[in-house]
């Protein structure tokens, strides 16, 4: 045989292999051709039908919770209204971006073309109300009053009007049931946004893009449990929109309700006497600024003494909160935001503060107790109080000798607390303690006594108000001592002078403000529901409780009750034997100190009232009205900014609110069973087996005939007692004392 030499591959293998190489890359090539096709060329086509097989979610609103008072009668409900919606997304499509759709629209419903058009555009850093702060892709509400003839027409000429829906919806109610308005308390609703829907996201509560949500109130306080869960039906569908499949179903679950303390009745006296007071307010001429009182703001705060429980709270000027309801118009936000609307959407029961004046005079008691001065001390309480030549007066000029504490509440003598805080802040080194920590027994006090920190009233966005201590009162200088060294001069105006001095020594505790600080002046801020926890458990015998004003949750279908216990907050720091004689000295603030000339005639063997009366002066402004008071049930604290003097435009209006709780009549006889609640009410509303709550019938306005059986006692100008036919400058010992009192309550140290 011949032998072949292996010399490599035969030229058969090659072509072999160079063949199998080409038809390889022709298909990588045809391949990646066709890839470049789909994904390139024609990808956004492609991509736009592979969106059009997707899940499209139906979502079925949860009905939202009732907001109900302690009797079981809704203050905030639902009910079902005809609502007109655009679809932005919808109009956007249009060539005009939906503005003739609009403007038809706007025609139809009787509105203006501009309102209509304001209420579809979204809100931004840059866009005022009206807009829509809500979902872009959900349908926008342009109004919930719509006719059946209104919505008749949209429906039938749909071609007319692409985007637009006209539907039943079951939208928020604000009853105010006899005219209880109870605004601030409730609060309002208004869209979720795609922040807040990203920030739920996680949480055991997320949001749906048609919720709406709380922004104030018990409607934000309570959102969560209100609100319930949306039910949500995922259907597969195709490109052409035909539904191939469906996916899952998650049924709605309707919000729990809440029960709150407040009595729909009470809140509606409590609303219509603090108004009232205010207009009589502003007929009395102010003295000192030489026009009448402007009584411009106030708050009213009815708590169960035992419980903390809030059985009404008013705040003055106020609004309705069904103006939120289908999206604001841009009038009703500029009168409820603008400059000259007072800003009625503050709940000035939580939210206003301001120097506490006399009714601070009950802390300072207790600061001076706990120093170790004594209660029967001779104290003098002299006309007036000298301090390196600054004149701290006392009514006008009127002396009561020597005096106890629980006189000196009785009479409110700023002197014996001026020379009580005068002596202790000598005692602590003076303006520049050397040994050891100072005492501070008067701000501390305040501090035990649960000032400057919130309550935790079950509200969001209480303020703390302020007590201004040592450490106050550094922070304060070191946030302000570039602008005062500034602005002030030593021989400048009073502000300049003020504004020099604290340059110098803003930080440093002063002789001057420590005697302001005694009767409640100075930087001193306090809340009006803080005076109602404070008075609260002077009545109950010391004990102070978060004031709250929900009472239960009850589920939707009344099987579930989630009771909201009374919370005890802390107790008094004062001793059996001073809050005895506290209880003694205010109680005598009604028949023979500065409120006895309101309450002549007052049945106070049988209902016993304390009070105190505080009249806070105010740089700039006229005098705050404060009237703090208590019986064995109920504390109720009213304040009125420039208004005057404690009694005098606060005192009548809150008799007025102890007579419908306990049913005095004019003639001073008490009838329990006209009472509006002659003892706080304990149990919870009656639920039925299919979940509903019986209410009672609600009058039309319980504050009706309360002003009835008031118009022969108003005609006769107060004269139920020879003390109230005395004019005020000799009767009423508060309003003598303050109009003797310099405007500017701040005074420069000696």
């Amino acid at each position: 045989m011949t032998n072949i030499p292996e010399t490599g591959r035969t030229p058969r293998v090659q072509i072999r292999l160079i063949v199998i190489q080409i038809l390889v890359l022709s298909l990588l090539g045809t391949l990646g051709g066709r890839l470049w096709y789909l994904q390139i060329r024609n990808g956004d086509e492609y991509a736009k039908e592979a969106s059009g097989n997707h899940v499209q979610q139906v979502v079925q609103p949860a009905v939202r919770g009732s907001i109900l008072d302690a009797r079981g009668v809704p203050i905030a409900d639902n009910e079902t209204r005809l609502v007109v919606s655009a679809s932005r997304t919808d109009l956007l499509k249009m060539a005009d971006d939906g503005k003739a759709v609009l403007t038809k629209l706007a025609g139809v419903l009787g509105m203006k073309p501009a309102d209509v058009i304001q209420k579809v555009r979204l809100c931004d850093a840059q866009t005022p109300q009206p807009c829509w702060n809500g979902s872009p892709y959900q349908p926008i509400p342009i109004t919930d009053e719509a006719t059946a003839k209104q919505a008749l027409q949209i429906r039938e000429r749909s071609e007319d009007f692409p985007g637009i829906t006209a539907e039943p919806e079951a939208v928020r109610r604000y009853a105010a049931p006899g005219k209880a308005n109870t605004a601030q308390v409730l609060g309002y609703l208004s869209p979720v946004t795609d922040d807040e829907i990203t920030k739920a996201k996680d949480t055991d509560s997320p949001y749906l893009r048609s919720d709406q949500v709380g922004r104030s109130g018990l409607e934000r306080q309570y959102d969560k449990v209100l609100r319930g869960k949306a039910g949500v039906t995922r259907y597969e569908v195709d490109n052409l929109g035909r539904v191939i499949g469906k996916a899952k179903s998650d049924a709605a679950e309707s919000g729990s309700n809440l029960v709150t303390s407040i009595d729909s009745r009470v809140q509606r006296v409590t609303e219509y006497e603090l108004n009232r007071a205010m207009k009589k307010a502003r007929e009395q001429f102010d003295k000192i600024t030489g026009e009448n009182y402007k009584a411009d703001s106030g708050a009213a705060v009815v708590m169960e003494a035992k419980t903390g429980r809030i059985v009404a709270m008013a705040s003055a000027p106020t609004y309705d909160p069904n103006a939120w309801v289908g999206g604001i118009s841009a009038k009703d936000y500029r009168q409820l935001t603008g400059k000259d609307s007072d800003y009625p959407l503050l709940n000035r029961a939580i939210q206003g503060q301001s120097a506490p004046g006399s009714t601070f005079k009950v802390v300072s008691t207790a600061a001076a107790v706990e120093a170790g001065y004594e209660w029967d001390g001779g104290y003098p309480c002299t006309s007036s109080y000298s301090v390196g030549g600054q004149v701290f007066k006392n009514f006008e000029g009127e002396n009561f000798g020597p005096i106890s504490l629980g006189r000196a509440l009785e009479v409110s003598c700023d002197t014996v607390f001026y020379g009580l805080a005068d002596a202790q802040w000598k005692k602590d080194g003076g303006i520049n303690p050397k040994k050891g920590e100072p005492k501070d027994y008067f701000y501390k006090a305040a501090h035990q006594f649960g000032l400057g920190k919130e309550t935790g009233v079950d509200l969001p966005n209480e303020v703390t108000g302020r007590v201004p201590d040592r450490q106050w009162k550094q922070s304060y200088w070191k946030a302000n001592k570039d602008g005062w060294c500034k602005t002030g001069k030593k021989n400048g105006t009073y502000v300049e002078k003020i504004a020099y001095e604290n340059c110098l020594e803003g930080n440093k505790m002063r002789e001057g403000d420590s005697i302001n600080y005694s009767i409640g002046q100075g930087d001193t801020l306090v809340t009006p529901i803080q005076q109602a926890m404070i008075y609260g458990a002077l009545a109950n015998g010391g004990t102070e409780y978060v004031p709250t004003i929900g009472k239960a949750i009850i589920s939707a279908d009344g099987k579930t009750v989630q009771e909201i216990k009374p919370k005890v907050k802390a107790k008094l720091p004062i001793s059996a034997a001073t809050h005895k004689g506290m209880d003694k000295a205010l109680a005598g603030v009604i028949t023979s100190g500065t409120a006895a000339w309101k309450f002549g005639g007052w049945p106070q063997d049988k209902i016993e009232l304390h009070a105190k009366t505080g009249t806070a002066e105010v740089y700039g402004k006229q005098t705050t009205s404060w009237f703090a008071t208590y019986s064995k049930d109920y504390t109720i604290v009213m304040t009125i900014a420039q208004a005057g003097t404690g009694s005098g435009a606060s005192g009548e209006a809150v008799r007025n609110i102890y007579s419908a709780l306990y049913g005095v009549q004019a003639d001073g006889s008490v009838d329990s069973k006209k009472g509006l609640l002659s003892s706080p009410q304990k149990s919870l509303p009656k639920i039925q087996s299919d979940g509903s709550i019986d209410a009672p019938k609600v009058s039309k306005d319980p504050a009706k005939d309360l002003q009835a059986s008031q118009k022969s006692e108003d005609d006769a100008g107060d004269q139920q007692t020879p003390a109230t036919t005395q004019t005020p400058t000799t009767g009423n010992r508060d309003t003598r004392r303050r109009s003797a009192r310099p405007k500017k309550r701040r005074r420069l140290t000696p």
